[in-house]
C-alpha cells in the first residue's frame, strides 16, 4: 500500500565568475545568452556581418547602426560574467553588457497572500504563531515580475484528486477537450476512460473512472500551492498563477492507494501530456514496475517531483520510494520551516534528497472550497512543482532534466539544510534568471569562528546528564558546530540554553557536520541527557561561529 506524505498537527492533517566577484540573486534579469555590444568609433556596425561575427566570436542577431551597436547571441550555458569579461578585452569593443529585461512589478491581490510564508516570508508568524525569518521563502514575488505561469503547462497532481469546484482552483484546471465536447457516457478520445474531463481516478485500478474529485483534501491542498488562481481578488495564490492542473487520483479518502493504481495514474499523466508530475506520496518497497513507469514519464519529457518522506529518515542509507528511484527526472524534496530549519519530521540525504522547500504550517486550499494549514514533505513538493511551472513557462524548450538541473543549481544554501540535501532551498527568481543566490546572512558558515573543544564520552553512558558552557566575548549570536553528532533519536538529546536560561534548541538523532540554531548573545549552555537503553557515539563540538 502507498500512503500520502502528511502528518497530523493540532490544526489539521499535515500529510558567472569574474575574479573577485560573483553573480548573486540580485543580478538583473537578462535575455539568456544575449549581449549588447557597442563597437569603438573606428569600427562600423555596418561592416560585414560575417567579418564581425568572426572577430567577436559570436552570432550577430541584430544591429543598431546609428549607435554602432550589435546584439549578439552566445550559448545560454556560458556564464554571463565570463562572456562580458572576454568581450570587453576584444580591441573592437567599447561597451558590452547583458541584454537586460525590464518589466512592470506584479503582486497579486489575493487577500490571503500574507499567510503564505512559503511564497513571501517577511518574518510574519505562521499558523502556529511561530515568527519566521524574512527571506526564507521560494522567491515568488520577484519571480512573478518575470512570469506568472502559462496555461500551456500541464501539471498532473498524482494524489487524492482535486476539488474541481473549488473557487481558487476551478479556473486553472486541465480539461480534456475531446471529452468536454464529446458525448456523455462515451470514451470520446479512446484512452479507455469515459468522461475524463478534469482527469481520472484509479482508486479502483481495475475500473478507472473519469471522476478525480478529491474526497480527502490532500490533493486539493497540494494543487492550491502549485496553482491556485492568482490576482483574482479571493483566497490564496499558487506559486504559478496560471497553469493547467490535471487530477490524477489513485489515493482514496483514507489517503492510501495501490501500486497498480500508481502505475496506471503515472501512465495516464504521461499519455495525456503532463509536463510536470507532483507526487506527495510514498511507501512500499522497491518496485521495478513503478520505476519503469517513471522512466516512461522521463522518456516523454516529464519532470517527476517527489516528496522525500516524513519519517526523519536518511534516504541515502534507507531508500524511500518513489523519491529515491535512480531515474534522471526524479526531483526529491525535503521540508523546511519558516526559519529555514529542516522540519523535524522530514527525511533527508545529502545525495538522494535534492532540494528543500517550505513544508511546515502551509496554508492552502482544501476540499469543499475551504482553506487550512497543513505540514509535511507533501506540502514542500508542490512548491517545487509550482516553480517548475514558472520555469517551463519562461523557457519552454528546456528538457525535464535541464529543468531539474536548473532548479538544483540555483537553490540557495541555508544552514538548516547543510548536509541534509544535495543543494539547498529552491528559489524561483534565481532559477528564472539562472543566477547564484546571495549568501545566507543567517548561515553560520558565513560567520567568523573560533575553535572550541566540547565532547561527550564515546560512547556516552546510560542516564548521563552533562553540562558544558561556551562563551565568545562580544558576540551578538553564536552557533555551535558539531563535527559529529549521533544519539538515540528522541531519547538522548542535546539542549541549548541562552544566558537568560531560555531553551533555544533541542538536538537528537544524527546531525554530523552541522551547526546548531543560532543563539542570541555571547553565551550558550549545553545540556546532554540520555536514558538507560541505547548508547551511541555522542557528539563533538569543534568550533563556534559568531557575529
Amino acid at each position: 500500500m502507498k500512503r500520502l506524505i502528511g502528518r497530523a498537527s493540532k490544526a489539521a492533517m499535515v500529510g558567472l565568475f569574474v575574479t573577485g566577484a560573483t553573480a548573486f540573486a540580485n543580478t538583473p534579469e537578462a535575455v539568456p545568452g544575449e549581449f549588447i555590444v557597442k563597437l569603438k568609433d573606428s569600427v562600423s556596425a555596418k561592416s560585414s556581418i560575417n567579418v564581425l561575427s568572426a572577430e567577436l566570436g559570436s552570432y550577430i542577431k541584430d544591429t543598431i547602426p546609428g549607435q554602432n551597436i550589435v546584439v549578439i547571441k552566445r550559448p545560454v550555458f556560458e556564464i554571463q560574467a565570463n562572456v562580458v569579461k572576454s568581450l570587453s578585452e576584444n580591441p573592437l569593443v567599447d561597451i558590452v553588457e547583458p541584454n537586460y529585461i525590464y518589466r512592470i512589478n506584479r503582486t497579486p491581490n489575493d487577500p490571503m497572500l500574507g499567510q503564505l510564508w512559503g511564497l513571501k516570508n517577511s518574518g510574519q508568524q505562521d499558523s502556529q504563531r511561530r515568527a519566521g525569518i524574512a527571506g526564507i521563502d521560494v522567491g515568488a514575488e520577484q519571480a512573478w515580475d518575470i512570469t506568472t505561469g502559462s496555461k500551456d503547462v500541464i501539471v498532473a497532481v498524482i494524489d487524492t484528486g482535486i476539488d474541481y469546484n473549488h473557487p481558487d482552483l476551478k479556473d486553472n484546471l486541465w480539461t480534456n477537450q475531446a471529452e468536454l465536447n464529446g458525448k456523455p457516457g462515451v470514451d470520446d478520445d479512446g484512452n479507455g476512460i469515459v468522461d475524463d474531463i478534469y482527469g481520472a481516478s484509479f482508486v479502483d485500478a481495475a475500473k478507472p473512472t473519469g471522476n478525480p474529485l478529491d474526497d480527502h483534501g490532500h490533493g486539493s491542498h497540494c494543487s492550491g500551492t502549485i496553482g491556485a488562481t492568482g490576482n483574482d481578488g479571493k483566497g490564496i495564490v499558487g506559486v504559478a498563477w496560471n497553469v493547467r492542473l490535471m487530477g490524477v487520483k489513485f489515493l482514496s479518502a483514507s489517503g492510501s492507494g495501490s501500486l497498480d493504481g500508481a502505475l496506471k495514474g503515472i501512465d495516464y499523466a504521461t499519455q495525456m501530456g503532463a509536463k510536470i508530475m507532483s507526487n506527495s506520496w510514498g511507501g512500499g518497497g522497491y518496485s521495478e514496475t513503478l520505476k519503469q513507469a517513471i522512466e516512461r514519464a522521463n522518456t516523454a519529457g516529464a519532470l517527476f517531483v517527489a516528496a522525500a518522506g516524513n519519517e526523519s529518515n536518511n534516504n541515502d542509507a534507507n531508500p524511500t520510494y518513489p523519491a529515491t528511484y535512480d531515474v534522471p527526472n526524479v526531483l526529491s524534496v525535503a521540508a523546511v520551516d519558516n526559519r529555514g530549519q529542516i522540519a523535524s519530521f522530514s527525511n533527508y540525504g545529502r545525495n538522494k534528497v535534492h532540494v528543500g522547500a517550505p513544508g511546515v504550517n502551509i496554508y492552502s486550499s482544501v476540499k469543499g472550497g475551504g482553506y487550512d494549514s497543513w505540514s509535511g514533505t507533501s506540502m514542500a513538493t508542490p512548491h517545487v512543482s509550482g516553480i517548475a511551472v514558472l520555469l517551463a513557462s519562461n523557457e519552454p524548450n528546456l528538457t525535464n532534466v535541464e529543468m531539474k538541473e536548473r532548479i538544483m543549481a540555483t537553490a540557495k544554501p541555508i544552514a538548516g539544510l547543510r548536509g541534509k540535501v544535495k543543494t539547498g532551498m529552491v528559489n524561483a527568481y534565481t532559477m528564472l534568471t539562472n543566477t547564484q543566490p546571495a549568501p545566507d546572512p543567517n548561515d553560520p558558515v558565513n560567520w567568523q569562528s573560533v575553535s572550541v573543544s566540547v565532547s561527550s564520552a564515546h560512547p556516552y553512558k546510560e542516564k548521563a546528564k552533562e553540562e558544558y558552557e561556551v562563551r565568545v566575548p562580544g558576540a551578538k549570536q553564536i552557533a555551535l558546530y558539531f563535527s559529529k553528532f549521533d544519539t538515540e533519536r528522541d531519547y538522548d538529546k542535546v539542549e541549548l540554553f541562552d544566558a537568560k536560561g531560555t531553551k533555544v534548541a533541542t538536538m537528537s538523532g544524527k546531525n554530523d557536520d552541522s551547526f546548531s540554531t543560532p543563539i542570541d548573545g555571547e553565551y550558550v549552555k549545553i545540556v546532554f541527557t540520555s536514558d538507560d537503553s541505547v548508547n551511541r557515539y555522542g557528539f563533538d563540538i569543534t568550533k563556534a561561529a559568531w557575529k
